[in-house]
């Protein structure tokens, strides 16, 4: 069921969550994996029966989990973006990471990576199941953010937020994890230098927000023409701004005012999403996102002739050894350690 019409003065639109959920400019895309991963193997993936299942695209939930692109190891082998954002949010398990710049990560249990794809990028995301003794869960989000006209062919470039450097606000029965943006005079480590979320007017906040049962919060204002969608992904019982917010639903809610939260019996996980629109036309194609069609074309156009860069690992769907730990190594030859600063390896 799709509900449209303002519910009150604080809500402006209710919708239900999907696969992907929707957006709101200037986001794109919004897709919550969250999976049961068994044991690994030896080498990193499930150590169970794979048959039957439509290996190459298994988005199929069976057994608890999902195998996406993944023959082996579960996760997207190397494909390629162009035009915008990706913003991955590691809840719990870990992504390995590959480039076309040479760049390589391994990050999770509360990692945030932030990739401008720009002119144009080619990665892998793979879900390495690293206990071969206990279950394997995997939770994050990938969220899609716009880059204006002026920042589509950008350098490509990512940074690693790593959970030691994200704040986390305990206020009352709320918890609150800034990814992006600021609350309570703590900000979020600074995005890349041509995100939109770079611009200070731009009002963009990515904020994971966790509510004990029982408890309340006030959603602080936002600026004029901050669009802000709440998304209640996890919980039975939700009041937003005194009306009920049905589990498993988003609610766009109504610009500048504060907001009141009240969980019910339960603990209540949402995700925020802020930003003033880019107000720009979109036109996707698959991994593409530009302001034209005849833009989309030459997309294309340049990847069969470049690659964006070409492919410099040996497989399409790298994994890193089973006790590599969380790092980042950039297309500079230099070497980050989760929580630690740069350094040449």
């Amino acid at each position: 069921m799709r509900y449209s019409r303002p519910m009150d003065k604080a809500i402006v639109r209710i919708r239900p969550l999907g696969f992907p959920w929707e957006t709101v400019d200037p986001f794109l895309f919004c897709v919550h994996h969250d999976d049961a991963y068994p044991a690994g193997n030896a080498q990193l993936g499930p150590a169970v029966s794979l048959s039957g299942r439509n290996l190459g695209q298994d988005f199929q939930l069976k057994d608890g989990f999902r195998m996406y692109h993944g023959h082996v190891v579960p996760g997207f082998p190397q494909h390629p973006h162009r035009g915008f954002e990706t913003v991955t949010i590691v809840r719990r398990g870990f992504v390995d990471h590959a480039d076309s710049l040479g760049a390589t990560a391994r990050f999770g249990e509360g990692d945030a990576q932030w990739l401008t794809a720009g002119a144009g990028i080619v990665h892998s995301e793979m879900f390495p199941l690293l206990r071969a003794d206990a279950p394997n869960p995997l939770e994050l989000f990938q969220i899609w953010l716009n880059l204006p006209s002026s920042d589509k062919l950008a350098p490509p470039h990512f940074a690693m937020l790593w959970n030691e450097q994200i704040p986390v606000i305990e206020l009352g029965g709320a918890r609150v994890s800034v990814v992006a943006g600021e609350l309570e005079g703590e900000r979020a480590p600074a995005p890349p230098p041509h995100s939109w979320a770079a611009r200070p007017e731009s009002g963009v906040a990515i904020w994971t927000i966790h509510l004990r049962a029982g408890a309340s919060w006030q959603l602080p204002a936002a600026a004029s023409g901050v669009k802000r969608t709440l998304y209640f992904y996890r919980g039975s019982q939700l009041q937003v701004a005194g009306s009920t917010l049905p589990p498993a639903h988003a609610a766009e809610l109504a610009e500048g005012a504060a907001t009141s939260l009240q969980a019910g019996t339960e603990p209540c996980e949402l995700l925020l999403l802020a930003g003033k629109p880019i107000a720009e036309p979109v036109v996707q194609y698959g991994p593409f996102v530009m302001n034209t069609r005849a833009q989309i074309q030459e997309a294309f156009t340049d990847y069969q002739r470049t690659g964006f860069g070409g492919w410099p690992w040996p497989s399409n769907d790298p994994v890193h050894a089973q006790d590599a730990g969380r790092f980042a190594r950039h297309a500079d030859g230099k070497v980050e350690t989760a929580g630690n600063s740069l350094s040449r390896p």
